[in-house]
């Protein structure tokens, strides 16, 4: 454990001012590439698929970025962005990779050490783009401590606000927030003084009750008692998000895997009529197990339907009429076309531009006939290059590209049609050059 300790990053120097807490607006991002969005799809008549598909599937929840990966890291981050950015929503990342993250519990792992961390944190903030992100950074970091010294204490508070000053260096329109434990752990005062230890000065504000089930009454409380307490000690303008994803049930034991009395609480949404929360979000995936009965982070439907069975219907909301004022609408509109007459697959592309980059969103259609796997080709023009994808597979990064699909998306039946996209530098390709089923 010394060595840890020992790990602290030297040499970084960042000049990032205190973060100011706005207030967030706009739709969150629902990830079409989810653990329960492929689930329901692979599971049409399982008798749990519609509740399930319907109060879970359908709404915004964060990914989870926890594996320690620094060479391929920034290419999930900018891939994962750049679908939220061409669907005009929100994206919520939970960066998990602290250096022994739940002191050796049921979820061990991360960065082999605290240098080692800030590399990986570097290049996690190189794929975040410049429009509107929500990262919840390091979940049980702050409120967890049993298991280190003071030394490693000092040395996990430092790396935290470096990794803030990192992420808002890179992006300055992402909105961090830090770990405030949740309202039947530590004191406000407590988590007051661990936030201002690790830098919350330089965050937007604070996340409570990620895997947990306290009420949201209750931890929007605590959030004003902790606000009130940081504002004590001269911090002022910090605000809290609230993790609902199974809060609307009964409290107690916080392990979700072994409970049949939990609900999914409130649907996410950054409208919380609080001038305190900055939203309510689904942190933890509903359905995700915790790790006592089965392995932490899995995709498990029992738990999924014993949450959304006999909750409320999600409200209904209308999609964004108007693009992020940072980007411009599609520079190349998708072609008026109709699926092939006989068997094989069409695609259309439209393209959002900006200067020096752009995303791509492609339909691929089928035509009379199911098909099983596709592949669609794509000629860039000269001097752009794919910097991530998502929903599907590229082979290669520049002039002639082809994209096939991923498992889960390959079978489309007559008529039908899927989706999938990219990222890049430079301009963005004005056609698809041929679609193959």
């Amino acid at each position: 454990m010394a060595a840890v300790a020992a790990a602290t990053v030297v040499g970084v120097c960042l000049t990032v001012g205190s973060a100011s807490a706005g207030t967030l607006s706009g739709s969150l991002y629902r990830d079409p590439s989810s653990a329960v969005v492929r689930w329901v799809a692979a599971n049409p008549g399982d008798s749990r698929t519609a509740v399930i598909r319907d109060k879970i599937a359908s709404q915004p929840q964060a990914r989870w970025f926890a594996n320690f990966n620094p060479s391929t890291v920034q290419s999930e981050v900018s891939g994962h962005i750049g679908a939220a950015n061409a669907a005009q929503q929100i994206p919520v990342l939970a960066v998990y990779e602290i250096t022994n993250r739940d002191c050796g519990g049921a979820s061990a792992g991360g960065a082999p050490d605290l240098n080692q961390y800030q590399t990986w944190v570097s290049n996690f903030a190189r794929g975040l783009g410049n429009q509107t992100v929500i990262i919840i950074l390091e979940t049980d970091s702050l409120a967890l401590l049993t298991c280190l010294s003071g030394g490693e204490i000092s040395a996990r508070n430092e790396a935290i606000s470096t990794a803030t000053r990192t992420i808002k260096s890179a992006n300055p329109n992402a909105k961090v927030y830090l770990d405030g434990g949740h309202s039947t752990w530590n004191s406000a005062g407590e988590t007051a003084n661990r936030l201002r230890a690790a830098g919350v000065q330089y965050a937007d504000g604070f996340f409570t009750n990620v895997s947990n089930y306290n009420s949201t009454s209750g931890e929007a409380n605590f959030g004003r008692n902790v606000i009130s307490a940081l504002t004590g000690m001269g911090i002022s303008g910090k605000r809290q998000v609230i993790d609902t994803s199974r809060n609307g049930g009964a409290s107690g034991d916080w392990c979700g895997d072994d409970n049949t009395d939990r609900r999914i609480g409130q649907y996410p949404t950054t409208s919380t009529g609080d001038s305190n929360i900055d939203a309510y979000l689904w942190v933890k995936p509903p359905g995700e197990a915790d790790g006592c009965r089965y392995t932490a982070g899995s995709f498990q439907p029992d738990l999924a339907f014993s949450l959304a069975n006999g909750a409320p219907n999600p409200p209904t909301t209308a999609p964004p009429t108007t693009p992020p004022p940072t980007t411009t609408p599609p520079t190349t509109p998708p072609p008026n076309s109709s699926p092939p007459a006989g068997d094989g697959c069409y695609a259309d592309v439209a393209v959002n531009q900006w200067a020096g980059g752009f995303t791509a969103t492609v339909t691929v259609t089928a035509g009379k006939s199911e098909i099983n796997g596709w592949t669609v080709t794509v000629a860039l023009p000269s001097g752009a290059a794919v910097t991530g994808t998502w929903n599907a597979q590229a082979s290669g990064t520049s002039g002639t590209v082809q994209f096939t699909n991923v498992s889960y998306n390959g079978r489309i039946i007559g008529r039908q049609s899927t989706t999938f996209g990219f990222q890049g530098t430079g301009t963005g390709p004005g056609r698809i050059a041929a679609c193959v089923g």
